[in-house]
């Protein structure tokens, strides 16, 4: 056990939760943003502009979204570079086997494959043949193997979360809001998990509703502390910038939550807001207002994953852009700051305890 253990180590080869769900995860939505996200948005400002080379950019940049996430997988699993250049065909092997859960098996997938290939790395004379043999063996034989039932569970289980906002928007928009905020705030990735789970449609709205109230709720309860770089680090950037005094004094993150919990509803049977994007957009918030974009270009271009459950085209209404507003911008900054004079009031939170 003491030799396997030492091999772990020199292979730089750690099994933990913080490598695999935190590293891996947030890795993953960084290669799902530089492609499917960016691509959907080039794409989408192609066909309105419209401008076909702008459309073409954006369709190349979507296609790859397998090979991006399995290669950043790799870069933070510190793979090798012949592990880390093979990954890609790994990633588009699982990708398109997952079908509609393809994000959630390239990750499952290209974990098992990259460490496969980081324990091979160096160790034989041929190690360019075997490295990348061994890592896109692995990967696309696991592919084949596990990818379709993978996609198929985490497209269902998206389902499910769909079906019970339609039937409960009212309790459903809360869950949904309070949990996706929660994990757009800790450091996981509530972009990967909404994209896993194929999230569009009436939760989708929740989950945008949730993120936003947690970007733009802190980004103006801690104005004080934190003046105009703060307000706009967290608020078009992450409001995980918070984590470490969340950890000091959890009570800061009251009026964020309870804001989430409040617009989630609002959102869902209100304004009856949908997110039919890409997936990925509905855990991202204001982050660079792709949340707020992946409602818009679901209005004029729904995602594959929102038209296999029944979105279509659609043209805005004027209740349609105030609902955006609201939910997205102008409840977070009203309501999280009325909370938080709560919570100070109580004195639960003081001066300094949001400095970043």
């Amino acid at each position: 056990m003491d030799k396997f253990k030492a091999f772990l180590k020199r292979k730089n080869i750690e099994i933990s939760a913080k490598r695999y769900f935190v590293d891996a995860l947030g890795a993953m939505a960084q290669g799902l943003f530089c492609s499917l996200l960016i691509g959907t948005i080039l794409k989408t400002l192609g066909q309105q502009i419209p401008f076909d080379f702008l459309t073409d950019i954006g369709t190349y940049a979507m296609a790859i979204s397998g090979p991006a996430m399995a290669v950043a997988i790799g870069y933070a699993l510190k793979a090798d570079p012949m592990v880390l250049f093979s990954l890609a065909a790994v990633g588009w092997a699982a990708n398109a086997e997952g079908g509609a859960g393809g994000p959630l098996a390239v990750l499952i997938v290209a974990i098992i494959a990259a460490e496969c290939g980081k324990a091979v790395s160096k160790e034989t004379k041929v190690d360019l043949l075997v490295t990348p043999g061994v890592t896109i063996l692995v990967g696309v034989a696991l592919s084949k193997l596990i990818a379709p039932p993978i996609g198929t569970a985490a497209s269902a289980f998206g389902i499910l979360i769909d079906t019970a906002t339609k039937m409960q928007p009212f309790l459903m928009g809360i869950v949904v809001s309070v949990l996706v905020g929660i994990a757009l705030t800790l450091p996981i990735s509530s972009a990967a998990i909404c994209a896993a789970l194929g999230l569009t449609g009436l939760a989708g709205g929740a989950a945008v509703a949730g993120c936003c109230a947690q970007m733009v709720g802190f980004a103006v309860i801690s104005f004080r502390d934190n003046r105009w770089g703060g307000l706009v680090s967290q608020g078009i950037g992450t409001s995980m910038l918070q984590m470490g005094n969340i950890v000091r004094n959890p009570r800061i993150w009251i009026a964020p939550i309870v804001t989430s919990a409040i617009t989630g509803p609002i959102a869902t049977c209100v304004f009856k807001l949908q997110m039919n994007g890409a997936p990925i957009n509905s855990g991202m918030g204001t982050c660079g207002l792709c949340g707020p974009i992946g409602v818009w270009t679901g209005w004029i271009s729904p995602s594959e994953a929102a038209i296999s459950k029944g979105a279509a085209v659609m043209t805005p209404g004027a209740m349609d852009w105030i609902g955006l507003a609201l939910i997205c911008i102008v409840l977070p900054a009203v309501i999280a700051p009325l909370l938080n004079a709560l919570c100070r009031k109580f004195g639960w939170v003081k001066d300094g305890d949001m400095k970043i």
